[in-house]
């Protein structure tokens, strides 16, 4: 089958799945008002692998059945693969302006690590290996859950009193019975299937009690059993015109809380099961945080271009970039995106062969972007309020445009550099990039896509190499008292 266009993907999404958003089912996520916009940019993205001037740069030949397939599923062999994946990400990202996070290609990425370490997976290996190329073959979208329903966060998931978590309860000749939830479904209105593996920052209790929630599968999102509830949408309802929630509009990729009232997972679709070892450790036995940190790393810096060209252009409009403060905050956001560019280039340099025959990017420069980015994006946004200032609070709707008050708006939203109508559009795209519920939502996302940034933080201290650094500290001081002595 190989790479769909849009059209296809938005006829996979009309399958029947359960999905509520505000208190009722959406009968159709590519016609919903709500969700339409983020439908109509999932398409765009497959609609780009076809353009004749894109196709060599986003897509390969499959190595099974030599029809095109996305580039995101390719598994590096050389550091020039990790490039060509690179600039296959950048098209996407480029054009949801990194808005669109969990864009395809996170997982995809995240599959083909799965299953060039399918071993990892142990009695379940060639089920792994199957969902890769299926999901490659037929250019699925998969989401995944990773997370547990927050109850009593003191507690591990096999302790709580409340027992909400998706689990297995039951074997059948057919599958494993699941019930419970899980959460954070990003991309679940605009997914094919839905993926379910464990969360990096919470391994589980090495205890027979914990067993149940050792849970990895695939599934279809339209699986019987399966309810989603989508959380309340960011676009504003009645708005004047589509010009006053440019990204609101297009790039709200929607999360979901996933249901499982005892779903049937036949057995060729799991992939973890009852196994705490695996379980725990599957990431790091795959190689696989340095491919997903190569991946998200390229969509922060296509945001953070973004939002640099936005804040420079913002500037200009007013002639503030005249100022030496502001510009002081323009060379910030360049900063940024030099040190993201940075970091990228040195996780492909430093790249290493890993056991499985792919290549592993630098884990170092990545998690530098990890840990900077989160701050960086809410930075850039405090940068876009104090160069708009007042004028982000009083930005009209488009609509006034040609409304009764047409000439009064012509004349009096002119500045310096804009007439009124580029004015409005531009302070409305900054208004939703750095001030609406959209951009909230941007910025919770990155604060904890990766996970909990404490805990991540603390890995990252103990994972990292420190005798060296010690024994030159240790070194210094005794050089240091050689040197006194010396002298006395």
């Amino acid at each position: 089958m190989g790479i769909r266009t849009g059209a296809q993907v938005l006829e996979g999404l009309r399958d029947g799945r359960r999905l509520y958003m505000d208190g009722a089912l959406v009968k159709d996520v590519t016609r919903d008002p709500r969700l339409a916009g983020g439908a109509r940019t999932m398409a765009q993205l497959f609609d780009m692998q076809h353009r004749p001037e894109l196709i060599d740069e986003m897509t390969y030949a499959s190595p099974a059945s030599g029809e095109r397939v996305g580039l995101s599923f390719l598994q590096p062999k050389t550091r020039g693969d990790l490039a060509r994946r690179r600039k296959m990400y950048s098209h996407w990202h480029n054009h949801t302006l990194g808005m669109f996070g969990r864009a395809p290609d996170f997982v995809n990425v995240m599959l083909g690590s799965f299953a060039a370490g399918a071993e990892a997976f142990g009695p379940y290996a060639k089920n792994m290996t199957a969902y890769y190329e299926k999901a490659r073959e037929e250019d699925r979208v998969a989401t995944h859950s990773l997370t547990n329903p927050q109850v009593d966060r003191t507690r591990d998931v096999a302790a709580q009193a409340k027992d909400l978590a998706a689990k297995a309860v039951r074997e059948t000749d057919a599958g494993v019975v699941i019930r419970g939830a899980r959460m954070l479904a990003t991309l679940g209105a605009y997914s094919d299937d839905l993926l379910v593996m464990p969360a990096p920052s919470y391994p589980l209790p090495d205890a027979e009690e914990a067993k149940a929630f050792a849970i990895g599968f695939h599934i279809p999102m339209a699986t019987k059993g399966v309810k989603l509830i989508n959380r309340p949408g960011v676009i504003q309802p009645g708005i004047g015109s589509s010009h006053d929630y440019p990204l609101s509009s297009r790039f709200d990729e929607s999360d979901c809380m996933i249901i499982f009232d005892d779903v049937l997972v036949p057995w060729e679709n799991v992939l973890i099961y009852r196994d705490i070892g695996i379980f725990n450790g599957i990431y790091r036995r795959v190689h696989a945080m340095g491919a997903m940190g190569h991946q998200f790393s390229t969509k922060d810096l296509c945001k953070a271009e973004f939002m640099m060209g936005l804040a420079m252009t913002l500037a200009r409009a007013t002639k503030v970039d005249e100022f030496l403060h502001i510009q002081g905050m323009l060379a910030e956001l360049v900063n940024c995106v030099e040190v993201l560019r940075s970091c990228i280039l040195a996780a492909e340099a430093e790249a290493l062969m890993t056991p499985l025959g792919i290549i592993e990017p630098a884990m170092g420069p990545l998690g530098a972007v990890r840990y900077l980015f989160p701050e960086m994006f809410r930075r850039s946004c405090e940068i876009i309020q104090i160069i708009g200032a007042g004028g982000l609070a009083m930005v009209p709707s488009y609509a006034e445009i040609n409304g009764p008050l047409a000439e009064d708006v012509k004349t009096y939203y002119q500045a310096a550099a804009a007439d009124s109508d580029r004015r409005i559009r531009l302070f409305r795209l900054a208004f939703d990039a750095a001030l609406s519920s959209f951009s909230g939502r941007q910025q919770l996302y990155e604060r904890y896509f990766a996970g909990d940034p404490v805990r991540g933080a603390g890995n990252l201290y103990l994972a990292f190499d420190k005798a060296p650094h010690l024994a030159r500290i240790d070194a210094l001081l005794e050089r240091f008292e050689a040197e006194d002595k010396a002298l006395r």
